[in-house]
C-alpha cells in the first residue's frame, strides 16, 4: 500500500495505475486485518512509499518480499531495508514474478493495493497459473468496487461473470474493508474494496484450463441461451441435467465446474 508522504518528491504514475494510500486511519484498519506468524512469507505487492509495510514489518513472519515495479520506489525501499536479513526488495512486475521459487511450500501470505487497471490479471495469475493448493494460504488484496463486486457476485445477479467462477471456484472471498477514492492521492473517480481470499481444495479435480474454456464460450455472449453458447458441451448439459434454456449468469459456480469436470 502506498502512503504519500511527499506529493512533490515522488509523484504517482498513472502509467503504473499508482494511487497513493494518504488515510493513516485506514492503514491502520487494513493492518489490524492481516495476520502473520513466524513461520509466514509475506509478500506485499506495489509497497511503494511503504505505508503498510510500516505495519508489516512490526508483525511475526519469516520473510517480507517486497515485490515493486517503480525503479525510483525500489531504490528507496532497498536502501531502506538493504541491513534487514528478512527483508528482501525486488524490482519486478508482480504478474511475471516467480513466487514459487523462492518461496519452497512454506506458508505464505500476499498483500497489496493492487493498480486498478492490472487487479484482474493479477488475481487471475495467481489463481490459475499455480499448482493447486497454490503457494499462498491467503490474500488480502485492493480491487476496484466495480471489480470486487464481480468478483464475489453470486449467480443469477448482474454482476456475476467469469472472473466470479474462476475465483469462487478456488478461494473461499471475503469482503474485509471499503477504501473510498478519498483516501487515494490522486484521487480516483471510484473506490475501492479489500477482499480476502482463502484458498478451497472443493474443485480440485478439475482442470482449470477447461474451466476458463467453458466460461469463455459462455459469457462471450451472455444474453444467449447456453443452448447455443455451449452447443459444443450439449452432452455434458444433458449428463449433469442442466436445462439448456438458461443463460450464462444462472449457472452456478458447482454447475460450471461439474461441466469442466466432464471434459
Amino acid at each position: 500500500m502506498k502512503l504519500q508522504s511527499n506529493i512533490n518528491k515522488t509523484y504517482p504514475k498513472k502509467s503504473l495505475g499508482q494511487n497513493f494510500i494518504q488515510n493513516k486511519d485506514f492503514i491502520l484498519k487494513l493492518s489490524a486485518l492481516i495476520r502473520s506468524d513466524n513461520d509466514t512469507n509475506i509478500f506485499e505487492i506495489g509497497p511503494g512509499m511503504g505505508a503498510l509495510t510500516d505495519q508489516l514489518i512490526k508483525k511475526k513472519f519469516k520473510n517480507l518480499y517486497l515485490i515493486e515495479k517503480d525503479f525510483l520506489l525500489f531504490q528507496k525501499l532497498n536502501d531502506r531495508f538493504k541491513n534487514d536479513k528478512n527483508i528482501f526488495v525486488f524490482n519486478a512486475d508482480a504478474i511475471n514474478y516467480d513466487y514459487e521459487a523462492i518461496n519452497k511450500s512454506q506458508k505464505s501470505l500476499i498483500v497489496g493495493n493492487l493498480p486498478f487497471n492490472m487487479s484482474s490479471q493479477l488475481l487471475v495469475n495467481w489463481i490459475v497459473n499455480y499448482n493447486w493448493p497454490p503457494f499462498y494460504n491467503k490474500m488480502v488484496l485492493m480491487f476496484q468496487k466495480e471489480v470486487a463486486n464481480r468478483i464475489v457476485a453470486k449467480h443469477n445477479q448482474k454482476s456475476y461473470s467469469r472472473i466470479s467462477v474462476i475465483s469462487q471456484a478456488r478461494c473461499e472471498i471475503k469482503e474485509l474493508l471499503s477504501a473510498p477514492s478519498n483516501i487515494f492521492f490522486p484521487k480516483p473517480k471510484v473506490d475501492g474494496t479489500i477482499l480476502e481470499f482463502i484458498p478451497i481444495t472443493r474443485y480440485l479435480n478439475i482442470d482449470i484450463s477447461n474451466l476458463q474454456k467453458l466460461l469463455r464460450k459462455s459469457f462471450e455472449h451472455r444474453r444467449k441461451k447456453i443452448k447455443t453458447s455451449l452447443r459444443d458441451y450439449d452432452y455434458l448439459l444433458k449428463r449433469f441435467d442442466i436445462d439448456d434454456g438458461l443463460r450464462a449468469e444462472n449457472l452456478s459456480v458447482d454447475d460450471y465446474c461439474k461441466l469442466a469436470s466432464g471434459i
